[in-house]
């Protein structure tokens, strides 16, 4: 303990910079655990889709319109803000958000899960991460 004392007493800045950087990836573990808790894969979402999930498509209408997975609900970022009162049967449901990327889901699960929704949960690298698994989409 005396050296490392004496190690840090003749590099102060070496041994600041090592704690920020482990403070930082301190940080970022958190931050990706906590996301990893509202995210669900593609294979996961099967499962819930199969229990009677509710998929909200996050997109703009012509994205909708071009393909979405089946059954999903097309609704804009203002309308998730609102869900309490058009979506109050589905409180305690499980209700999936996706976009393309999953960057807006997040957030979207996030502001769902403030509102009361106990099962809110995003598609974990949006539509793309389906595509990519070669999954279908619906274009009805």
């Amino acid at each position: 303990m005396d050296r490392v004392l004496e190690y840090v007493s003749h590099h102060p800045w070496l041994a600041t910079a090592t704690a920020v950087v482990v403070a930082l990836i301190a940080v970022y573990e958190m931050r990706a655990r906590s996301e990893s808790l509202v995210s669900v894969t593609p294979q996961e979402l099967i499962r819930l889709m199969n229990q009677g999930a509710l998929l909200l498509d996050l997109r703009a209408p012509e994205q909708y319109q071009a393909g979405h997975l089946a059954g999903a609900r097309q609704m804009s970022g203002e309308q998730i803000l609102k869900a309490a009162d058009t979506l109050k049967k589905h409180k305690e449901k499980a209700v999936v958000v996706y976009d393309d990327t999953g960057s807006l889901g997040t957030a979207a699960a996030r502001q769902l899960a403030a509102q009361g929704f106990t099962r809110a949960f995003t598609l974990r690298g949006g539509l793309a991460a389906w595509r990519a698994d070669n999954l279908p989409l619906s274009r009805a």
